[in-house]
């Protein structure tokens, strides 16, 4: 009989739900976040909770998008000289993933970036304890016990996982999302979703898994146009900041896929947003995999009012539904639409094809592939043909 666990943080969720802080007992904490969220007032905003509840702290606001290895060891260095004993994570995944790979190298001095993996248990807690704030509403890293790290001498993300790497606590506040403009939204959501579908379908997919994104593929298809198109829609943004949470726990729980994978090695190669490259190699993804997976895509095809008695017709109607959506927040269906040149494109094919093949989650998908397929793959994406193989 197989032994399976679910890990997830406690999550508090809701309007005010930033209130939490005031609740929180300690001295000091550090701050982890970006220029950005510190020059929207939103830095302010936690470190009034945290006075509230009699704790002083200081703010890091370096991180940048895709968050480096380099960015990582400089918050290494203020924990050292600070030593909170709570660490915030502010922001979107790339805040979040740099607190929390910084929390585990602080915690754990014996080890390197490279150590963090799921299969060597590493030890947290005993200096700090970490919460999780998001600001956007996709990334799912305020639930998971996976980070993702740029390595700057290889120019190649690097995946780090440990079950151990759980926050204390996720706050999920909606509010916070209501300064995301359209673009970030569209992008983010498109994160949210392929962490649903890819984690519905793969090698790990469990019970407990399934049920929250089954419910976050509602949310998604119904809500993120809404978000998008209407950035002060409170209920809109609610049910999002819901639905990337749920995925996260879902994929955090299961895993991902080969549409990972591409956005990983894209994202490393070309500097594209990860959520970018996800939404727009889904669809693609979604046919590519029809010959194993046709069920559990028709089952997801069903929550979202798709009606096919045949399953495989089911699955390419999810494939065409996630392309409608991508029309709807104005996201291009195909690379070359984002501004990759086929010179460029040419040029770097077989490094995109070497990474993703070598990217941890590529290793989950359900269908087993080979180099050819990928290479075909990246055809497809590229020019916008479908997966008919």
């Amino acid at each position: 009989m197989a032994l399976w666990f679910f890990i997830g943080p406690k999550v508090v969720f809701g309007e005010d739900a930033l209130d939490y802080l005031e609740q929180i007992q300690g001295s000091k904490a550090l701050i982890v976040t970006d220029r950005v969220i510190a020059d929207l007032g939103i830095v302010d905003r936690v470190r009034e909770k945290l006075k509230t509840a009699g704790i002083e702290c200081e703010v890091f606001d370096e991180v940048e998008p895709d968050p480096s290895d380099t960015t990582v060891f400089k918050i290494l260095d203020r924990l050292k000289d600070y030593e909170p004993d709570w660490i915030v994570g502010l922001g979107g995944g790339s805040s979040m993933d740099a607190a929390k790979t910084a929390w585990v190298l602080w915690e754990n001095p014996e080890k390197r970036l490279e150590d963090i993996n799921a299969f060597t248990p590493v030890s947290v807690n005993q200096k700090a304890r970490l919460i999780t704030i998001t600001t956007t509403s996709g990334t799912g890293s305020e639930v998971t016990w996976a980070t993702v790290v740029t390595d700057t001498r290889e120019h190649r993300k690097m995946i780090l996982m440990a079950k151990e790497i759980v926050p204390f606590a996720a706050i999920v506040d909606p509010k916070l999302t209501l300064s995301m403009p359209p673009r970030l939204t569209a992008v983010t959501g498109l994160d949210a979703l392929t962490h649903v579908v890819e984690s519905y379908i793969n090698s790990w997919k469990n019970d407990f898994s399934d049920a929250f994104a089954m419910k976050a593929i509602q949310f998604i298809f119904e809500y993120l146009p809404r978000a998008y198109k209407n950035g002060e829609d409170m209920e809109a943004r609610t049910k999002m900041a819901n639905a990337a949470t749920m995925a996260g726990l879902s994929f955090g729980n299961a895993s991902v896929g080969i549409a990972h994978g591409v956005a990983h090695s894209v994202g490393a190669v070309f500097g594209l947003p990860h959520g970018l490259v996800c939404g727009v190699a889904l669809p693609y993804v979604i046919e590519y995999n029809i010959p194993t997976s046709a069920k559990y895509l028709a089952e997801l095809a069903e929550l979202i009012g798709i009606r096919e008695r045949d399953e495989r017709r089911a699955a390419k109607a999810l494939a065409e539904r996630t392309r409608k959506l991508l029309r709807e927040i104005e996201i291009p269906l195909c690379l070359k639409d984002l501004g990759i040149g086929e010179k460029e494109f040419r040029e770097n094919f077989e490094r995109l094809v070497r990474l993703t093949i070598q990217d941890a989650s590529s290793t989950l998908n359900p269908r087993t592939f080979t180099r050819e397929d990928i290479e075909k793959i990246y055809e497809c994406i590229y020019y916008g043909r479908e997966v008919d193989f």
